[in-house]
């Protein structure tokens, strides 16, 4: 006799850019076996799917509100990422998380504006996108204010951000939202 599965964690993890979001979506997918997370891009979405602009009326916001609950539906942990800006996002983040059928992780990444500087110098958009833009971007303390929500500030190394959504997700019995073989 097989006993049911529970619904799957929803993992939001949201910081500026250069804050670690992807890097860390990424080593948590990793770290569990394969199949088991779905990490769906703000950035990848966006900008390569839609090909579209951070304002307006754009489709951006019903495609992720699709592809979450999609991916929450077939069992996977869901881990969204990127900047999402609070001013534009927090209705989106308000339905999603009302909606989701299991434990809820909200994580802000809270990186200041020089350590942000400091982190986009070394990456390779570095040549492409000038430091002035990034800081354009920069959104001080841009938690959404839900409840349960965790700022992992910068003096977090990405290791230790890693290990503290792992550990959360095993508080929530990960293990046992793995979707059906």
């Amino acid at each position: 006799m097989t006993t049911p599965r529970s619904a799957p964690p929803f993992i939001v993890l949201r910081g500026n850019s250069a804050s670690g979001k992807s890097t860390v979506a990424r080593r948590v997918q990793r770290a569990l076996p394969r199949g088991d997370v779905a990490v769906i891009g703000q950035d990848h979405v966006r900008r390569e799917l839609l090909w579209e602009h951070d304002s307006g009326q754009g489709d951006t916001i019903g495609l992720l509100e699709s592809m979450v609950g999609h991916c929450l539906g077939i069992g996977r942990i869901t881990l969204i990422e990127g900047i999402f800006g609070a001013e534009r996002y927090d209705g989106m983040f308000a339905r999603m998380l009302r909606d989701a059928p299991g434990p809820t992780l909200v994580y802000y990444l809270d990186v200041s504006l020089p350590e942000t500087l400091r982190r986009h110098a070394g990456k390779p958009i570095a040549a492409h996108v000038p430091a002035e833009e990034v800081a354009s971007w920069y959104r001080p303390h841009d938690e959404l204010g839900v409840p349960g929500e965790q700022v992992l500030g910068e003096e977090l190394d990405e290791e230790a951000m890693v290990q503290r959504i792992l550990e959360d997700l095993a508080r929530h019995g990960a293990e046992d939202h793995r979707p059906a073989p």
